[in-house]
């Protein structure tokens, strides 16, 4: 995948002391220091011009079976100005990581990030079915992501990790801040007319605005944007069928 780069990736093996950045750790307190090491790699701001961003990227994971001792993940490349899916790579692996909440980057991000190196396309943007800055410790998947490949990553959640906010008003394209510890660490986004909103916050290389625009931006008639749906579509019916 063209993705960050040779240089980027290495100076984060350094930063981060690890060999491999697939290599993240099994232990949940490993994994907790490690979050505190990569949030500060984190960047929030104005890192891209909205109007220039063609190709998007979505990535979506599921597990297969009753013990979920297997997850699968699509990533896909949705182009903004056809409407059209250019690419698209699943892959499946072995889920070592437990499920604990707030460390669901360490149990996905290893298939996550073998199905996005199969992809060739340079996307400009990631969007990530999971929290960004949302996150106790501000480093949600979809910002854990973000950082690894170097890429501007926005997360799109369907529900609430942390937070709080006031109601949202029922009419597409309202939005509220999703608060935390007196900070702004999101929004929460009407994406449809009277259907449950979206929990969306930034995760590398974008800002809180600039998240929120450019996920309604990509929705058409339905609740999730474009590449997080086609992603989630494709990684059920692989997960289906498996």
């Amino acid at each position: 995948m063209r993705d960050g780069g040779i240089s980027s990736r290495i100076f984060l093996s350094i930063r981060l002391g690890v060999n491999d950045l697939h290599q993240l750790p099994n232990d949940p307190g490993e994994a907790i220091k490690l979050q505190n090491e990569v949030r500060k790699l984190v960047k929030i701001g104005d890192y891209i011009d909205i109007a220039s961003v063609r190709l998007v990227g979505g990535v979506d994971v599921a597990y297969l079976g009753k013990g979920a001792s297997q997850a699968c993940a699509v990533a896909v490349v949705w182009d903004r100005l056809s409407g059209e899916v250019l690419e698209s790579v699943y892959a499946q692996d072995e889920v070592i990581f437990p499920y604990i909440p707030g460390l669901l980057s360490f149990r996905e991000l290893p298939v996550v990030m073998k199905a996005c190196e199969g992809l060739s396309s340079n996307v400009d943007v990631w969007m990530v079915d999971g929290a960004g800055i949302a996150h106790p410790r501000r480093l949600g998947i979809a910002a854990h992501f973000g950082v690894l490949l170097d890429r501007p990553s926005i997360g799109v959640a369907k529900s609430r990790l942390i937070g709080s906010h006031l109601p949202v008003p029922r009419s597409k394209g309202s939005w509220v801040p999703l608060r935390h510890d007196g900070e702004v660490v999101g929004h929460v986004l009407r994406t449809r007319n009277d259907v449950k909103p979206l929990y969306i916050s930034p995760g590398h290389k974008v800002s809180l605005r600039q998240a929120v625009e450019l996920v309604l931006a990509c929705c058409t008639k339905y609740r999730l944007p474009e590449p997080t749906r086609m992603a989630h579509n494709l990684v059920e019916r692989y997960a289906h069928f498996s």
